[in-house]
């Protein structure tokens, strides 16, 4: 179970309560009025506890569970425990999802504005807006209904930042246009200057960096990940998108909607990423490229090509899969045969 000190529970649920909200199906549910008291995984289960299987690995651990109640796929649900109530449904991790998320609720705003906080008069708080002990809100922001500004968040001039967000403690936001329910973990740095200069023998010029970030609704930013603003357009971050710990986004970068940028991954200025692309772990993608809809750039690729809807690279440079793979087979057999 979850530490108590640090997540709060609600409930208890019952077995037809957790099934209007996941819009699972009932299988093996004698009594809709049992209640599960949490949620956990299989292995650490017991009869109140409502846990999930969507991982054919771990078919034995689901098997042998203790667990009162579990979400599964129809497929795999004969092979459950006799006791065990089956929430069946094509997409488990997701119905947990929504199940934990009832059991331990987002935070949410509490209204309190510390005085240990500095908020210039001219800025504009919504409802119930939480702003905690040190941290700093300039001059004409425009904070939404129910936001969290955490401890020593620093929000610079002019910033708007939408409804039911949380702005992570020790973050800085400038020069920045954020939407609703956004997520911006700790020590992110958004609208910081692009890395933007004029080279040459006598030195390198600096470029006044004019544009802006502007992130759009349900969007996480990960800790100590930095966002630069446009050197004259925008760098724009779509809906939907999760961006991971310890990414760098260039200025004028733009990606489209629902975009997955995994930890330590590098974007390099004017790249355009279409909708739902995935950049696996550590890849490096140089600048001025198109990326389209649906492409997967797998972990520490080197991108350095326009990549077309759909299609899936790897390796540095960034080839397609396939080609990625084979090369690895080519150059291990090559290897093998000098030893």
């Amino acid at each position: 179970m979850a530490d108590s000190r640090f997540f709060k529970r609600k409930g208890p649920f019952s077995v037809q309560d957790i099934a209007d909200l996941t819009g699972a199906g009932l299988v093996n549910a004698p009594d809709p009025k049992r209640v599960f008291d949490d949620v956990a995984p299989l292995q650490n289960a017991d009869a109140s506890i409502l846990s999930f299987f969507d991982n054919r690995k771990y078919l034995d651990a689901f098997a042998q569970s203790a667990a009162g109640g579990c979400f599964v796929r129809p497929e795999f649900a004969d092979r459950a425990p006799d006791s065990m109530v089956l929430f069946t449904t094509s997409d488990p991790y997701r119905a947990y999802a929504k199940a934990a998320t009832a059991f331990y609720p987002f935070d949410e705003a509490n209204g309190v504005i510390s005085d240990n906080a500095v908020v210039d008069a001219s800025a504009k708080l919504g409802k119930g807006v939480q702003v905690d002990a040190g941290a700093v809100i300039g001059a004409n922001c425009d904070i939404g209904d129910g936001t969290i500004i955490a401890s020593n968040a620093v929000i610079g001039e002019g910033v708007v930042i939408g409804a039911g967000c949380k702005i992570g403690a020790g973050s800085t936001i400038t020069h920045s246009l954020i939407g609703n329910l956004c997520l911006i973990y700790p020590g992110a740095r958004i609208g910081q200057d692009g890395f933007g200069f004029a080279m040459g023998p006598q030195g390198h010029l600096k470029v006044p960096q004019l544009g802006r970030v502007v992130i759009g609704n349900d969007v996480e930013v990960g800790a100590n990940s930095t966002i630069d603003r446009g050197a004259g357009p925008d760098t724009v971050i779509g809906n939907g998108c999760r961006i991971d710990n310890l990414v760098q986004i260039g200025h004028n970068v733009e990606l489209g909607m629902g975009c997955v940028v995994v930890a330590q991954v590098g974007i390099s200025g004017s790249t355009k990423l279409g909708n739902f692309v995935v950049a696996a772990g550590q890849a490096g993608i140089t600048g001025h490229l198109e990326i389209g809809d649906g492409a997967k750039i797998a972990a520490q690729s080197g991108v350095m090509r326009n990549i077309g809807p759909g299609e899936t690279v790897g390796g540095s440079p960034a080839v397609p899969v396939m080609e990625y793979h084979k090369q690895t087979v080519a150059l291990s057999r090559l290897i093998r045969k000098k030893k």
